[in-house]
């Protein structure tokens, strides 16, 4: 009878390094929010200070000459 000598041999290959190239693409999509954030919320642009608000009312003088005179009768009379 044949004596059979069988070995087996199990390789395991781990590989490493795979955290790498996410962490290269979840750091550059980090940066890209942070421009988009600076740039929308008014960080620089063309838009700055486009929230400033200056409100003018000219012509209104003669209405305002009167105005102490109207009030002063209407509570005068009740």
């Amino acid at each position: 009878m044949a004596h059979n000598d069988r070995s087996e041999h199990i390789t395991t290959t781990t590989t490493t390094g795979g955290g790498v190239g996410i962490g290269f693409v979840v750091g550059a999509l980090a940066v890209i929010v942070g421009i988009l954030a600076f740039v929308v919320f008014g960080g620089a642009g063309s838009n700055a200070g486009a929230d400033d608000v200056n409100i003018t009312i000219e012509g209104a003088g003669d209405a305002v000459e009167g105005a102490a005179a109207a009030v002063e009768e209407a509570t005068s009379a009740n």
